[in-house]
């Protein structure tokens, strides 16, 4: 993906219709090269937090709540992801109107809580049933307020786990760099857990 959008980003900003100027482009750069530090196959599951998020959404549902303006492109891109390379669906939207599209799925039987005997289930015989994982990538959340701790409210009140996203301080390109690279770590992970 940054192999294509790197020149593209590099055109824009010398006919003036974005700045991206090679300081910006260098910092994402820079931003990449940490996240597959941190990311990649060698880094184990519990300090890889791709390797972590594909863990988590390996028997679930991702319901993915943005908030930020880089959350919003990165988690479509994950969605995306996740059904081409992973062959999972996803449902995204941002907050706060994340809230009520999403309440009444996490009350309904993809909520965690929504199958009581699932304890007695016999964990080799039986396959899990889908239930519901919220992902919340954030970002600088535009105009300083944030939905964030309603957002855990919804999910937790409803027995649905939920994970959470968020870079490293820097610009918007900085910040949106990582997030797609982490998510698309995470999607590729989940595809070879999948054997998709």
């Amino acid at each position: 993906l940054w192999a294509l959008l790197t020149p593209l980003l590099a055109l824009l900003d010398r006919i003036a219709l974005l700045s991206a100027p090679p300081e910006a482009l260098e910092a994402v750069a820079d931003r990449l090269d940490h996240v597959a530090e941190r990311c990649g196959p060698a880094v184990a599951t519990y300090s890889n937090p791709a390797k972590t998020l594909a863990g988590e959404l390996a028997d679930a549902l991702p319901v993915i709540w943005t908030e930020g303006t880089s959350a919003g492109p990165a988690g479509r891109r994950f969605a995306a992801a996740l059904a081409e390379l992973a062959g999972r669906p996803a449902l995204v939207a941002e907050l706060p109107e994340a809230l009520a599209e999403h309440s009444a799925l996490l009350a309904g039987p993809l909520a965690a809580s929504a199958d009581p005997e699932d304890f007695f289930r016999d964990r080799v015989e039986e396959a899990p049933a889908l239930h519901a994982r919220v992902v919340l990538l954030r970002d600088r959340p535009i105009g300083g307020l944030t939905a964030a701790p309603a957002a855990r409210d919804l999910a937790l009140g409803h027995d649905t786990p939920i994970s959470e996203l968020e870079p490293e301080e820097g610009d918007a390109l900085v910040t949106l760099a990582e997030l797609i690279a982490t998510t698309d770590f995470a999607a590729v992970y989940l595809a070879l857990a999948s054997g998709a």
